[in-house]
């Protein structure tokens, strides 16, 4: 479990490092500046702990899972950031554009949540396979 709290945490990490470089360069800047927090890698590594619920979700069609898992990460986006502002006096993302609620969700990205919940679905299932270099 421990194991893929880290590999949950570390691909976390690195798909918002690829998303932010990309935008980056999507707003002009040729450097394609990304970024992440410390904080991420604990909370990307929380997926672990959804393991149970997908595979309650598994007989359920594709597209309600994916808005399911929307709902759930923004969720995990309201409470983990909501307790970070509260310790530490704020939170380690402020969204200020799109349509966000309280700088800690945006609404506007669900299609990106709705991916990436299904996208870990896959790499739950090549993780407790143990088949997790094969992508066929």
């Amino acid at each position: 479990m421990f194991t893929r709290f880290i590999i949950y945490g570390l691909l976390g990490w690195n798909m918002e490092i690829l998303f932010t470089g990309f935008m980056s360069g999507l707003h002009g800047n040729p450097r394609l500046i990304a970024h992440t927090y410390l904080w991420m890698l604990p909370i990307y590594g929380l997926a672990v702990f959804l393991e149970p619920l997908h595979n309650i979700m598994r007989p359920l069609h594709w597209y309600l899972r994916g808005m399911i898992w929307v709902l759930i990460i923004w969720t995990v986006e309201l409470v983990t950031g909501g307790l970070i502002r509260a310790i530490v006096g704020t939170s380690p993302w402020i969204y200020q554009d799109g349509w966000q609620i309280a700088g800690l969700i945006r609404l506007d990205m669900a299609p990106l949540w709705f991916v990436a919940g299904l996208l870990f679905e896959r790499i739950h299932d090549r993780l407790t396979s143990g088949d997790i270099l094969s992508f066929e």
